[in-house]
Protein backbone atom coordinates (compact mmCIF):
# COMPACT_ATOMS: atom_id res chain seq x y z
CA UNK A 1 0.00 0.00 0.00
CA UNK A 2 2.95 2.62 1.35
CA UNK A 3 5.36 1.84 -2.18
CA UNK A 4 1.97 1.93 -4.40
CA UNK A 5 0.88 5.80 -2.77
CA UNK A 6 4.88 6.28 -3.14
CA UNK A 7 5.04 6.94 -6.87
CA UNK A 8 1.70 8.86 -6.73
CA UNK A 9 1.80 12.86 -7.25
CA UNK A 10 1.26 14.64 -3.77
CA UNK A 11 -2.25 15.44 -4.64
CA UNK A 12 -3.55 12.01 -5.59
CA UNK A 13 -1.77 10.51 -2.67
CA UNK A 14 -3.78 13.42 -0.46
CA UNK A 15 -6.92 12.26 -2.13
CA UNK A 16 -6.59 8.37 -1.79
CA UNK A 17 -5.36 9.07 2.15
CA UNK A 18 -8.78 10.85 2.75
CA UNK A 19 -11.10 8.59 1.81
CA UNK A 20 -10.53 6.36 4.82
CA UNK A 21 -10.36 9.29 7.22
CA UNK A 22 -14.07 10.34 5.81
CA UNK A 23 -15.41 7.20 5.50
CA UNK A 24 -14.55 7.02 9.49
CA UNK A 25 -16.08 10.53 10.03
CA UNK A 26 -19.37 9.49 8.40
CA UNK A 27 -19.30 6.16 10.42
CA UNK A 28 -18.80 8.42 13.65
CA UNK A 29 -21.51 11.38 12.40
CA UNK A 30 -23.91 8.57 11.81
CA UNK A 31 -22.91 5.93 15.15
CA UNK A 32 -25.15 6.46 17.53
CA UNK A 33 -23.74 8.15 21.41
CA UNK A 34 -24.37 7.84 25.13
CA UNK A 35 -26.04 11.22 25.05
CA UNK A 36 -29.60 12.91 25.08
CA UNK A 37 -30.77 15.88 23.43
CA UNK A 38 -33.30 18.07 25.88
CA UNK A 39 -34.87 21.36 25.26
CA UNK A 40 -38.06 23.62 27.01
CA UNK A 41 -41.14 21.90 27.43
CA UNK A 42 -44.47 22.62 28.10
CA UNK A 43 -45.00 24.83 31.51
CA UNK A 44 -48.46 24.18 33.66
CA UNK A 45 -50.49 26.71 35.26
CA UNK A 46 -50.96 24.80 38.23
CA UNK A 47 -53.53 27.44 39.73
CA UNK A 48 -55.53 26.61 37.00
CA UNK A 49 -56.66 23.75 35.14
CA UNK A 50 -54.50 20.80 32.60
CA UNK A 51 -56.83 18.96 30.20
CA UNK A 52 -60.22 20.44 31.46
CA UNK A 53 -59.19 19.26 35.14
CA UNK A 54 -57.93 21.72 37.50
CA UNK A 55 -54.46 21.03 38.56
CA UNK A 56 -55.41 21.55 42.53
CA UNK A 57 -58.38 20.20 44.45
CA UNK A 58 -59.20 21.03 47.75
CA UNK A 59 -61.96 20.10 50.42
CA UNK A 60 -62.00 20.35 54.05
CA UNK A 61 -61.47 24.48 54.18
CA UNK A 62 -62.02 27.50 52.27
CA UNK A 63 -60.63 28.12 48.70
CA UNK A 64 -59.47 31.27 47.42
CA UNK A 65 -60.15 32.63 43.94
CA UNK A 66 -56.57 32.81 42.58
CA UNK A 67 -55.44 35.55 40.63
CA UNK A 68 -52.08 35.18 38.75
CA UNK A 69 -50.25 31.96 37.58
CA UNK A 70 -47.49 29.77 38.97
CA UNK A 71 -46.43 27.74 36.20
CA UNK A 72 -44.44 24.47 36.80
CA UNK A 73 -41.61 24.19 34.16
CA UNK A 74 -40.44 21.20 32.09
CA UNK A 75 -38.09 19.57 29.70
CA UNK A 76 -38.56 17.46 26.54
CA UNK A 77 -35.51 15.04 26.18
CA UNK A 78 -35.32 12.29 23.73
CA UNK A 79 -36.41 8.95 24.62
CA UNK A 80 -34.53 6.83 26.37
CA UNK A 81 -34.49 4.38 23.28
CA UNK A 82 -33.78 7.33 20.57
CA UNK A 83 -30.41 7.42 19.08
CA UNK A 84 -28.38 10.45 19.01
CA UNK A 85 -25.73 10.92 16.51
CA UNK A 86 -22.88 13.21 16.23
CA UNK A 87 -24.78 15.42 13.97
CA UNK A 88 -27.81 15.93 16.82
CA UNK A 89 -24.88 16.91 19.24
CA UNK A 90 -23.05 19.10 17.47
CA UNK A 91 -26.53 20.76 16.65
CA UNK A 92 -27.79 20.99 20.29
CA UNK A 93 -23.99 22.34 21.17
CA UNK A 94 -24.46 25.65 19.16
CA UNK A 95 -27.90 26.12 20.20
CA UNK A 96 -29.16 27.88 23.51
CA UNK A 97 -32.66 26.37 23.52
CA UNK A 98 -30.81 22.98 23.29
CA UNK A 99 -28.63 20.17 26.22
CA UNK A 100 -26.76 18.26 25.57
CA UNK A 101 -26.54 15.66 28.60
CA UNK A 102 -25.05 12.14 29.90
CA UNK A 103 -27.91 9.53 29.30
CA UNK A 104 -27.56 7.60 32.05
CA UNK A 105 -27.97 11.51 33.82
CA UNK A 106 -31.35 11.68 32.38
CA UNK A 107 -32.61 7.68 32.59
CA UNK A 108 -31.36 4.74 34.50
CA UNK A 109 -29.55 2.70 32.47
CA UNK A 110 -30.52 -1.02 31.72
CA UNK A 111 -33.94 -0.07 32.19
CA UNK A 112 -37.00 -0.32 28.97
CA UNK A 113 -39.15 2.52 27.83
CA UNK A 114 -41.80 0.93 29.81
CA UNK A 115 -39.91 0.80 33.32
CA UNK A 116 -38.65 4.00 32.46
CA UNK A 117 -42.17 6.05 32.35
CA UNK A 118 -43.25 3.84 35.33
CA UNK A 119 -40.66 5.27 37.38
CA UNK A 120 -40.98 8.82 36.25
CA UNK A 121 -44.82 8.25 37.34
CA UNK A 122 -43.96 6.82 41.04
CA UNK A 123 -41.44 9.97 41.22
CA UNK A 124 -44.05 12.38 40.44
CA UNK A 125 -46.46 10.50 42.77
CA UNK A 126 -44.18 10.63 45.63
CA UNK A 127 -43.67 14.18 44.98
CA UNK A 128 -47.38 15.47 44.88
CA UNK A 129 -47.45 13.44 48.27
CA UNK A 130 -44.72 15.19 49.75
CA UNK A 131 -45.88 18.94 48.25
CA UNK A 132 -49.32 17.94 49.86
CA UNK A 133 -47.47 17.43 53.80
CA UNK A 134 -45.34 20.45 52.93
CA UNK A 135 -48.13 22.82 52.26
CA UNK A 136 -50.49 21.31 54.43
CA UNK A 137 -47.32 21.34 57.46
CA UNK A 138 -46.30 24.95 56.48
CA UNK A 139 -50.02 26.14 56.94
CA UNK A 140 -50.51 24.04 60.19
CA UNK A 141 -53.87 22.61 58.58
CA UNK A 142 -54.45 19.07 59.67
CA UNK A 143 -53.89 16.54 57.14
CA UNK A 144 -56.77 14.06 58.19
CA UNK A 145 -59.67 17.31 57.56
CA UNK A 146 -58.20 18.67 54.73
CA UNK A 147 -58.14 16.83 51.26
CA UNK A 148 -55.84 18.04 48.63
CA UNK A 149 -56.00 16.59 45.19
CA UNK A 150 -53.31 16.89 42.48
CA UNK A 151 -53.91 16.66 38.87
CA UNK A 152 -51.48 16.82 36.12
CA UNK A 153 -51.35 14.56 32.88
CA UNK A 154 -48.37 13.65 30.69
CA UNK A 155 -45.90 14.73 33.27
CA UNK A 156 -43.41 12.69 35.56
CA UNK A 157 -41.12 13.38 38.34
CA UNK A 158 -40.45 15.64 41.00
CA UNK A 159 -39.64 18.49 39.90
CA UNK A 160 -43.13 20.12 40.07
CA UNK A 161 -42.99 19.48 43.53
CA UNK A 162 -42.20 22.95 44.60
CA UNK A 163 -45.33 24.57 42.26
CA UNK A 164 -47.40 21.99 43.65
CA UNK A 165 -47.39 23.43 47.86
CA UNK A 166 -46.75 27.03 46.29
CA UNK A 167 -50.19 26.81 44.55
CA UNK A 168 -51.98 24.43 47.76
CA UNK A 169 -50.65 27.82 50.00
CA UNK A 170 -51.87 30.10 47.47
CA UNK A 171 -55.01 28.75 47.42
CA UNK A 172 -55.56 28.19 51.13
CA UNK A 173 -54.13 31.47 52.24
CA UNK A 174 -52.58 33.71 49.52
CA UNK A 175 -49.96 35.86 50.95
CA UNK A 176 -51.46 35.99 54.21
CA UNK A 177 -52.99 39.20 54.04
CA UNK A 178 -55.61 38.69 51.58
CA UNK A 179 -53.75 39.05 48.98
CA UNK A 180 -52.50 36.71 46.00
CA UNK A 181 -49.12 34.97 46.72
CA UNK A 182 -48.33 35.80 42.56
CA UNK A 183 -49.44 39.29 43.01
CA UNK A 184 -50.93 38.79 39.84
CA UNK A 185 -47.94 38.05 38.10
CA UNK A 186 -46.98 35.04 36.05
CA UNK A 187 -44.46 33.40 38.76
CA UNK A 188 -42.75 30.23 37.61
CA UNK A 189 -40.30 27.96 38.79
CA UNK A 190 -38.69 24.05 39.71
CA UNK A 191 -37.68 22.03 42.50
CA UNK A 192 -38.15 19.42 44.51
CA UNK A 193 -39.94 19.47 47.53
CA UNK A 194 -39.92 17.04 51.10
CA UNK A 195 -42.24 16.57 53.48
CA UNK A 196 -40.55 18.95 55.59
CA UNK A 197 -40.12 21.82 52.92
CA UNK A 198 -36.94 21.62 51.74
CA UNK A 199 -36.12 22.25 48.20
CA UNK A 200 -33.81 20.27 46.23
CA UNK A 201 -32.31 20.57 43.09
CA UNK A 202 -33.92 19.20 39.79
CA UNK A 203 -31.52 19.90 36.62
CA UNK A 204 -32.36 21.69 33.39
CA UNK A 205 -33.11 24.74 34.42
CA UNK A 206 -31.44 26.97 31.83
CA UNK A 207 -33.91 25.21 29.59
CA UNK A 208 -36.80 25.96 32.53
CA UNK A 209 -36.38 29.74 32.02
CA UNK A 210 -36.59 29.65 28.62
CA UNK A 211 -39.50 27.68 28.86
CA UNK A 212 -41.00 30.18 31.36
CA UNK A 213 -40.08 32.83 29.56
CA UNK A 214 -41.80 31.92 26.40
CA UNK A 215 -45.00 31.54 28.52
CA UNK A 216 -44.83 35.16 29.95
CA UNK A 217 -43.42 34.41 33.68
CA UNK A 218 -41.78 37.56 34.98
CA UNK A 219 -40.39 35.26 38.19
CA UNK A 220 -38.71 31.90 38.06
CA UNK A 221 -38.19 30.46 41.78
CA UNK A 222 -34.95 28.21 41.64
CA UNK A 223 -33.15 26.32 44.23
CA UNK A 224 -30.49 27.68 45.54
CA UNK A 225 -27.77 25.36 44.47
CA UNK A 226 -28.96 25.99 41.27
CA UNK A 227 -28.43 29.54 40.62
CA UNK A 228 -24.95 28.92 38.32
CA UNK A 229 -27.05 27.28 35.97
CA UNK A 230 -29.87 29.16 35.52
CA UNK A 231 -28.06 32.51 35.07
CA UNK A 232 -26.35 30.82 32.15
CA UNK A 233 -29.02 31.40 29.52
CA UNK A 234 -31.05 33.79 31.52
CA UNK A 235 -33.73 34.99 29.14
CA UNK A 236 -34.13 38.87 29.24
CA UNK A 237 -37.18 40.13 31.80
CA UNK A 238 -37.03 36.99 34.08
CA UNK A 239 -35.95 37.41 37.47
CA UNK A 240 -34.60 34.94 39.62
CA UNK A 241 -34.96 34.01 43.06
CA UNK A 242 -33.07 31.51 44.84
CA UNK A 243 -34.78 29.04 47.62
CA UNK A 244 -33.68 26.60 50.31
CA UNK A 245 -37.52 25.45 51.30
CA UNK A 246 -41.26 26.35 50.69
CA UNK A 247 -40.70 28.68 53.57
CA UNK A 248 -38.20 30.68 51.63
CA UNK A 249 -40.24 31.06 48.35
CA UNK A 250 -43.66 32.41 50.04
CA UNK A 251 -41.55 35.05 52.19
CA UNK A 252 -39.86 36.10 49.01
CA UNK A 253 -42.99 36.00 46.56
CA UNK A 254 -44.63 38.30 49.82
CA UNK A 255 -41.45 40.64 49.99
CA UNK A 256 -41.89 41.03 45.90
CA UNK A 257 -45.43 42.54 46.27
CA UNK A 258 -44.74 44.54 48.79
CA UNK A 259 -41.64 46.25 47.63
CA UNK A 260 -39.69 44.05 50.09
CA UNK A 261 -36.06 42.88 49.98
CA UNK A 262 -35.95 39.89 47.93
CA UNK A 263 -33.12 37.60 48.06
CA UNK A 264 -30.94 36.98 44.41
CA UNK A 265 -29.03 34.45 42.99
Amino acid sequence: MFSRLSRLSRPWALAVCAVPVVALLAVAGLAPLPFTVAQPGQTTNVLGADKGKPVITISGAPVRKTDGQLRMTTIVATGPSVDVDFGDVLDAWIRADRAVLPHDVVYPSGQSDKQIEKHNTAEMVKSQNSAVQAALGYLKKDPDTVKVGLNLADVGGPSAGLLFSLGIVDKLDGDGAGGDLTGGRTVAGTGTIDADGKVGAVGGVALKTQAAARDGATVFLVPKAECDAAEAELPDGLRLIPVTELKDAVSSLRALEKGGQVPQC
